[in-house]
């Protein structure tokens, strides 16, 4: 439901359609670490007191038991003791009884024998790469000691959304999700988002396909903001770069919205930000390529994280896209997209470089009729 209510930077009877169950209320993130840091004892995040450890002396001091008592009755009731197996020959938990009588055994069995109708390679792949992103940096320091991360250092997660959502998707994927600590620069967010958008490369190629021009998008257009709770950060590093975002801003004046501020990217870090978990955010790069972003969470460090500041902006998930084939070999990756093309079977169409040639052009690299060809970057590349 809508609500109408002043604004902090001065915008009367704005309605908000904001369900506030959704997210969280605004926190500045030098206070949300200062208030944790105040109210948590040093050794529930210090890197050198092991938490188990903590946690089981709180236990035996609530049970008022012996530490040696305590760990006693760890052994005894672990999930070991449950074995019905001797312990010099463990079972083969992938082996299901031939006729289950557990619904969840039965529910493993029709999987086990899915599996086995598949390429086995291509199913452990495929089940290995859904934690290998968060489990490879897991507790990894850098060899450069001044690179360790201190304790109490915050880490911001953010989940970026594809660009476009086509209709055949049902749900609002994310791209990337990535980590960043809080005394990091918005720019190093910036420089580790990866678009398809930043790939491109501009021109008409039909009568010159072997001189594509070596530079991309991102080389070529820099500027870029971030949006978070009315402020605008543009990215200004670049003797090129625009404020992209004065359009907005300008457009936002004659109907009535509140001023919005500006900051530059580069001069700003996160500990100064004010933002929301679960609200979406907006970054905007290449003119017009516009992403979602959603802050899923905001912590402390723990000795469990990866530590080296250089790895951060950490990627922690990637989502993985099909690859476009070719309309002819359905083999190649395509790398070309022709338009006007009467022989082609649809319009656009993709092509792999091999199929482009031979199909356009005869021996001698002459073009055989006319269209036109765009060089074409395929989303899989981030595969």
């Amino acid at each position: 439901m809508a609500e109408s209510s002043a604004d902090e930077t001065g915008g009367e009877n704005i309605p908000r359609f904001e369900p506030n169950y959704l997210n969280s209320q605004v926190i500045h993130v030098e206070s949300f670490r200062k208030l944790w840091l105040d109210a948590l004892p040093p050794d529930l995040y210090s890197y050198e007191t092991n938490p188990e450890e903590v946690e089981d002396a709180k236990l035996a001091e609530l049970l008022e038991l012996p530490i040696e008592t305590l760990n006693e009755l760890k052994d005894i009731c672990s999930v070991n003791s449950l074995r019905s197996h001797p312990d010099d020959s463990p079972v083969d938990q992938n082996v299901v009884p031939s006729d289950p009588k557990l619904a969840c055994l039965r529910l493993r069995k029709r999987r086990q024998d899915y599996r086995e109708t598949l390429v086995r390679d291509t199913i452990g792949r495929h089940e290995n790469y859904s934690n290998e992103l968060e489990s490879a940096h897991k507790g990894l320091l850098p060899e450069d000691p001044t690179s360790v991360i201190p304790e109490g250092e915050i880490i911001l997660s953010f989940n970026i959304i594809y660009p476009v959502i086509f209709d055949r998707f049902k749900h609002v994927r994310a791209h990337q999700t990535l980590q960043v600590l809080g005394s990091q620069k918005l720019t190093e967010l910036r420089d580790a988002i990866c678009c398809v958008g930043d790939l491109q490369v501009f021109g008409e190629f039909s009568n010159i396909p072997d001189a594509t021009p070596q530079y991309i998008s991102k080389d070529h257009f820099k500027s870029a903001f971030f949006y978070f709770e009315g402020v605008f950060y543009n990215d200004m590093r670049y003797p090129e770069c625009r404020d992209i975002s004065e359009t907005i801003r300008e457009w936002a004046k004659t109907h009535g919205f509140p001023e919005y501020k500006t900051a530059k990217m580069e001069d700003t870090t996160f500990y100064e930000l004010r933002m929301k978990i679960g609200y979406p955010y907006y970054y905007c790069h290449q003119g017009d390529c516009e992403h979602v972003m959603v802050l899923t969470d905001i912590r402390l460090i723990h000795p469990d994280d990866c530590r080296d500041r250089t790895l951060y902006p950490l990627l922690t998930h990637k989502h993985r896209v099909i690859t476009r084939k070719c309309c002819v070999c359905h083999l190649y990756i395509s790398r070309w997209i022709t338009t006007n093309d009467r022989l082609a079977p649809m319009d656009p169409c993709l092509f792999c470089d091999k199929c482009f040639r031979m199909f356009h052009y005869d021996a001698k690299g002459n073009k055989l009729y006319d269209f036109q060809a765009y060089v074409y970057v395929d989303p899989g590349v981030f595969n």
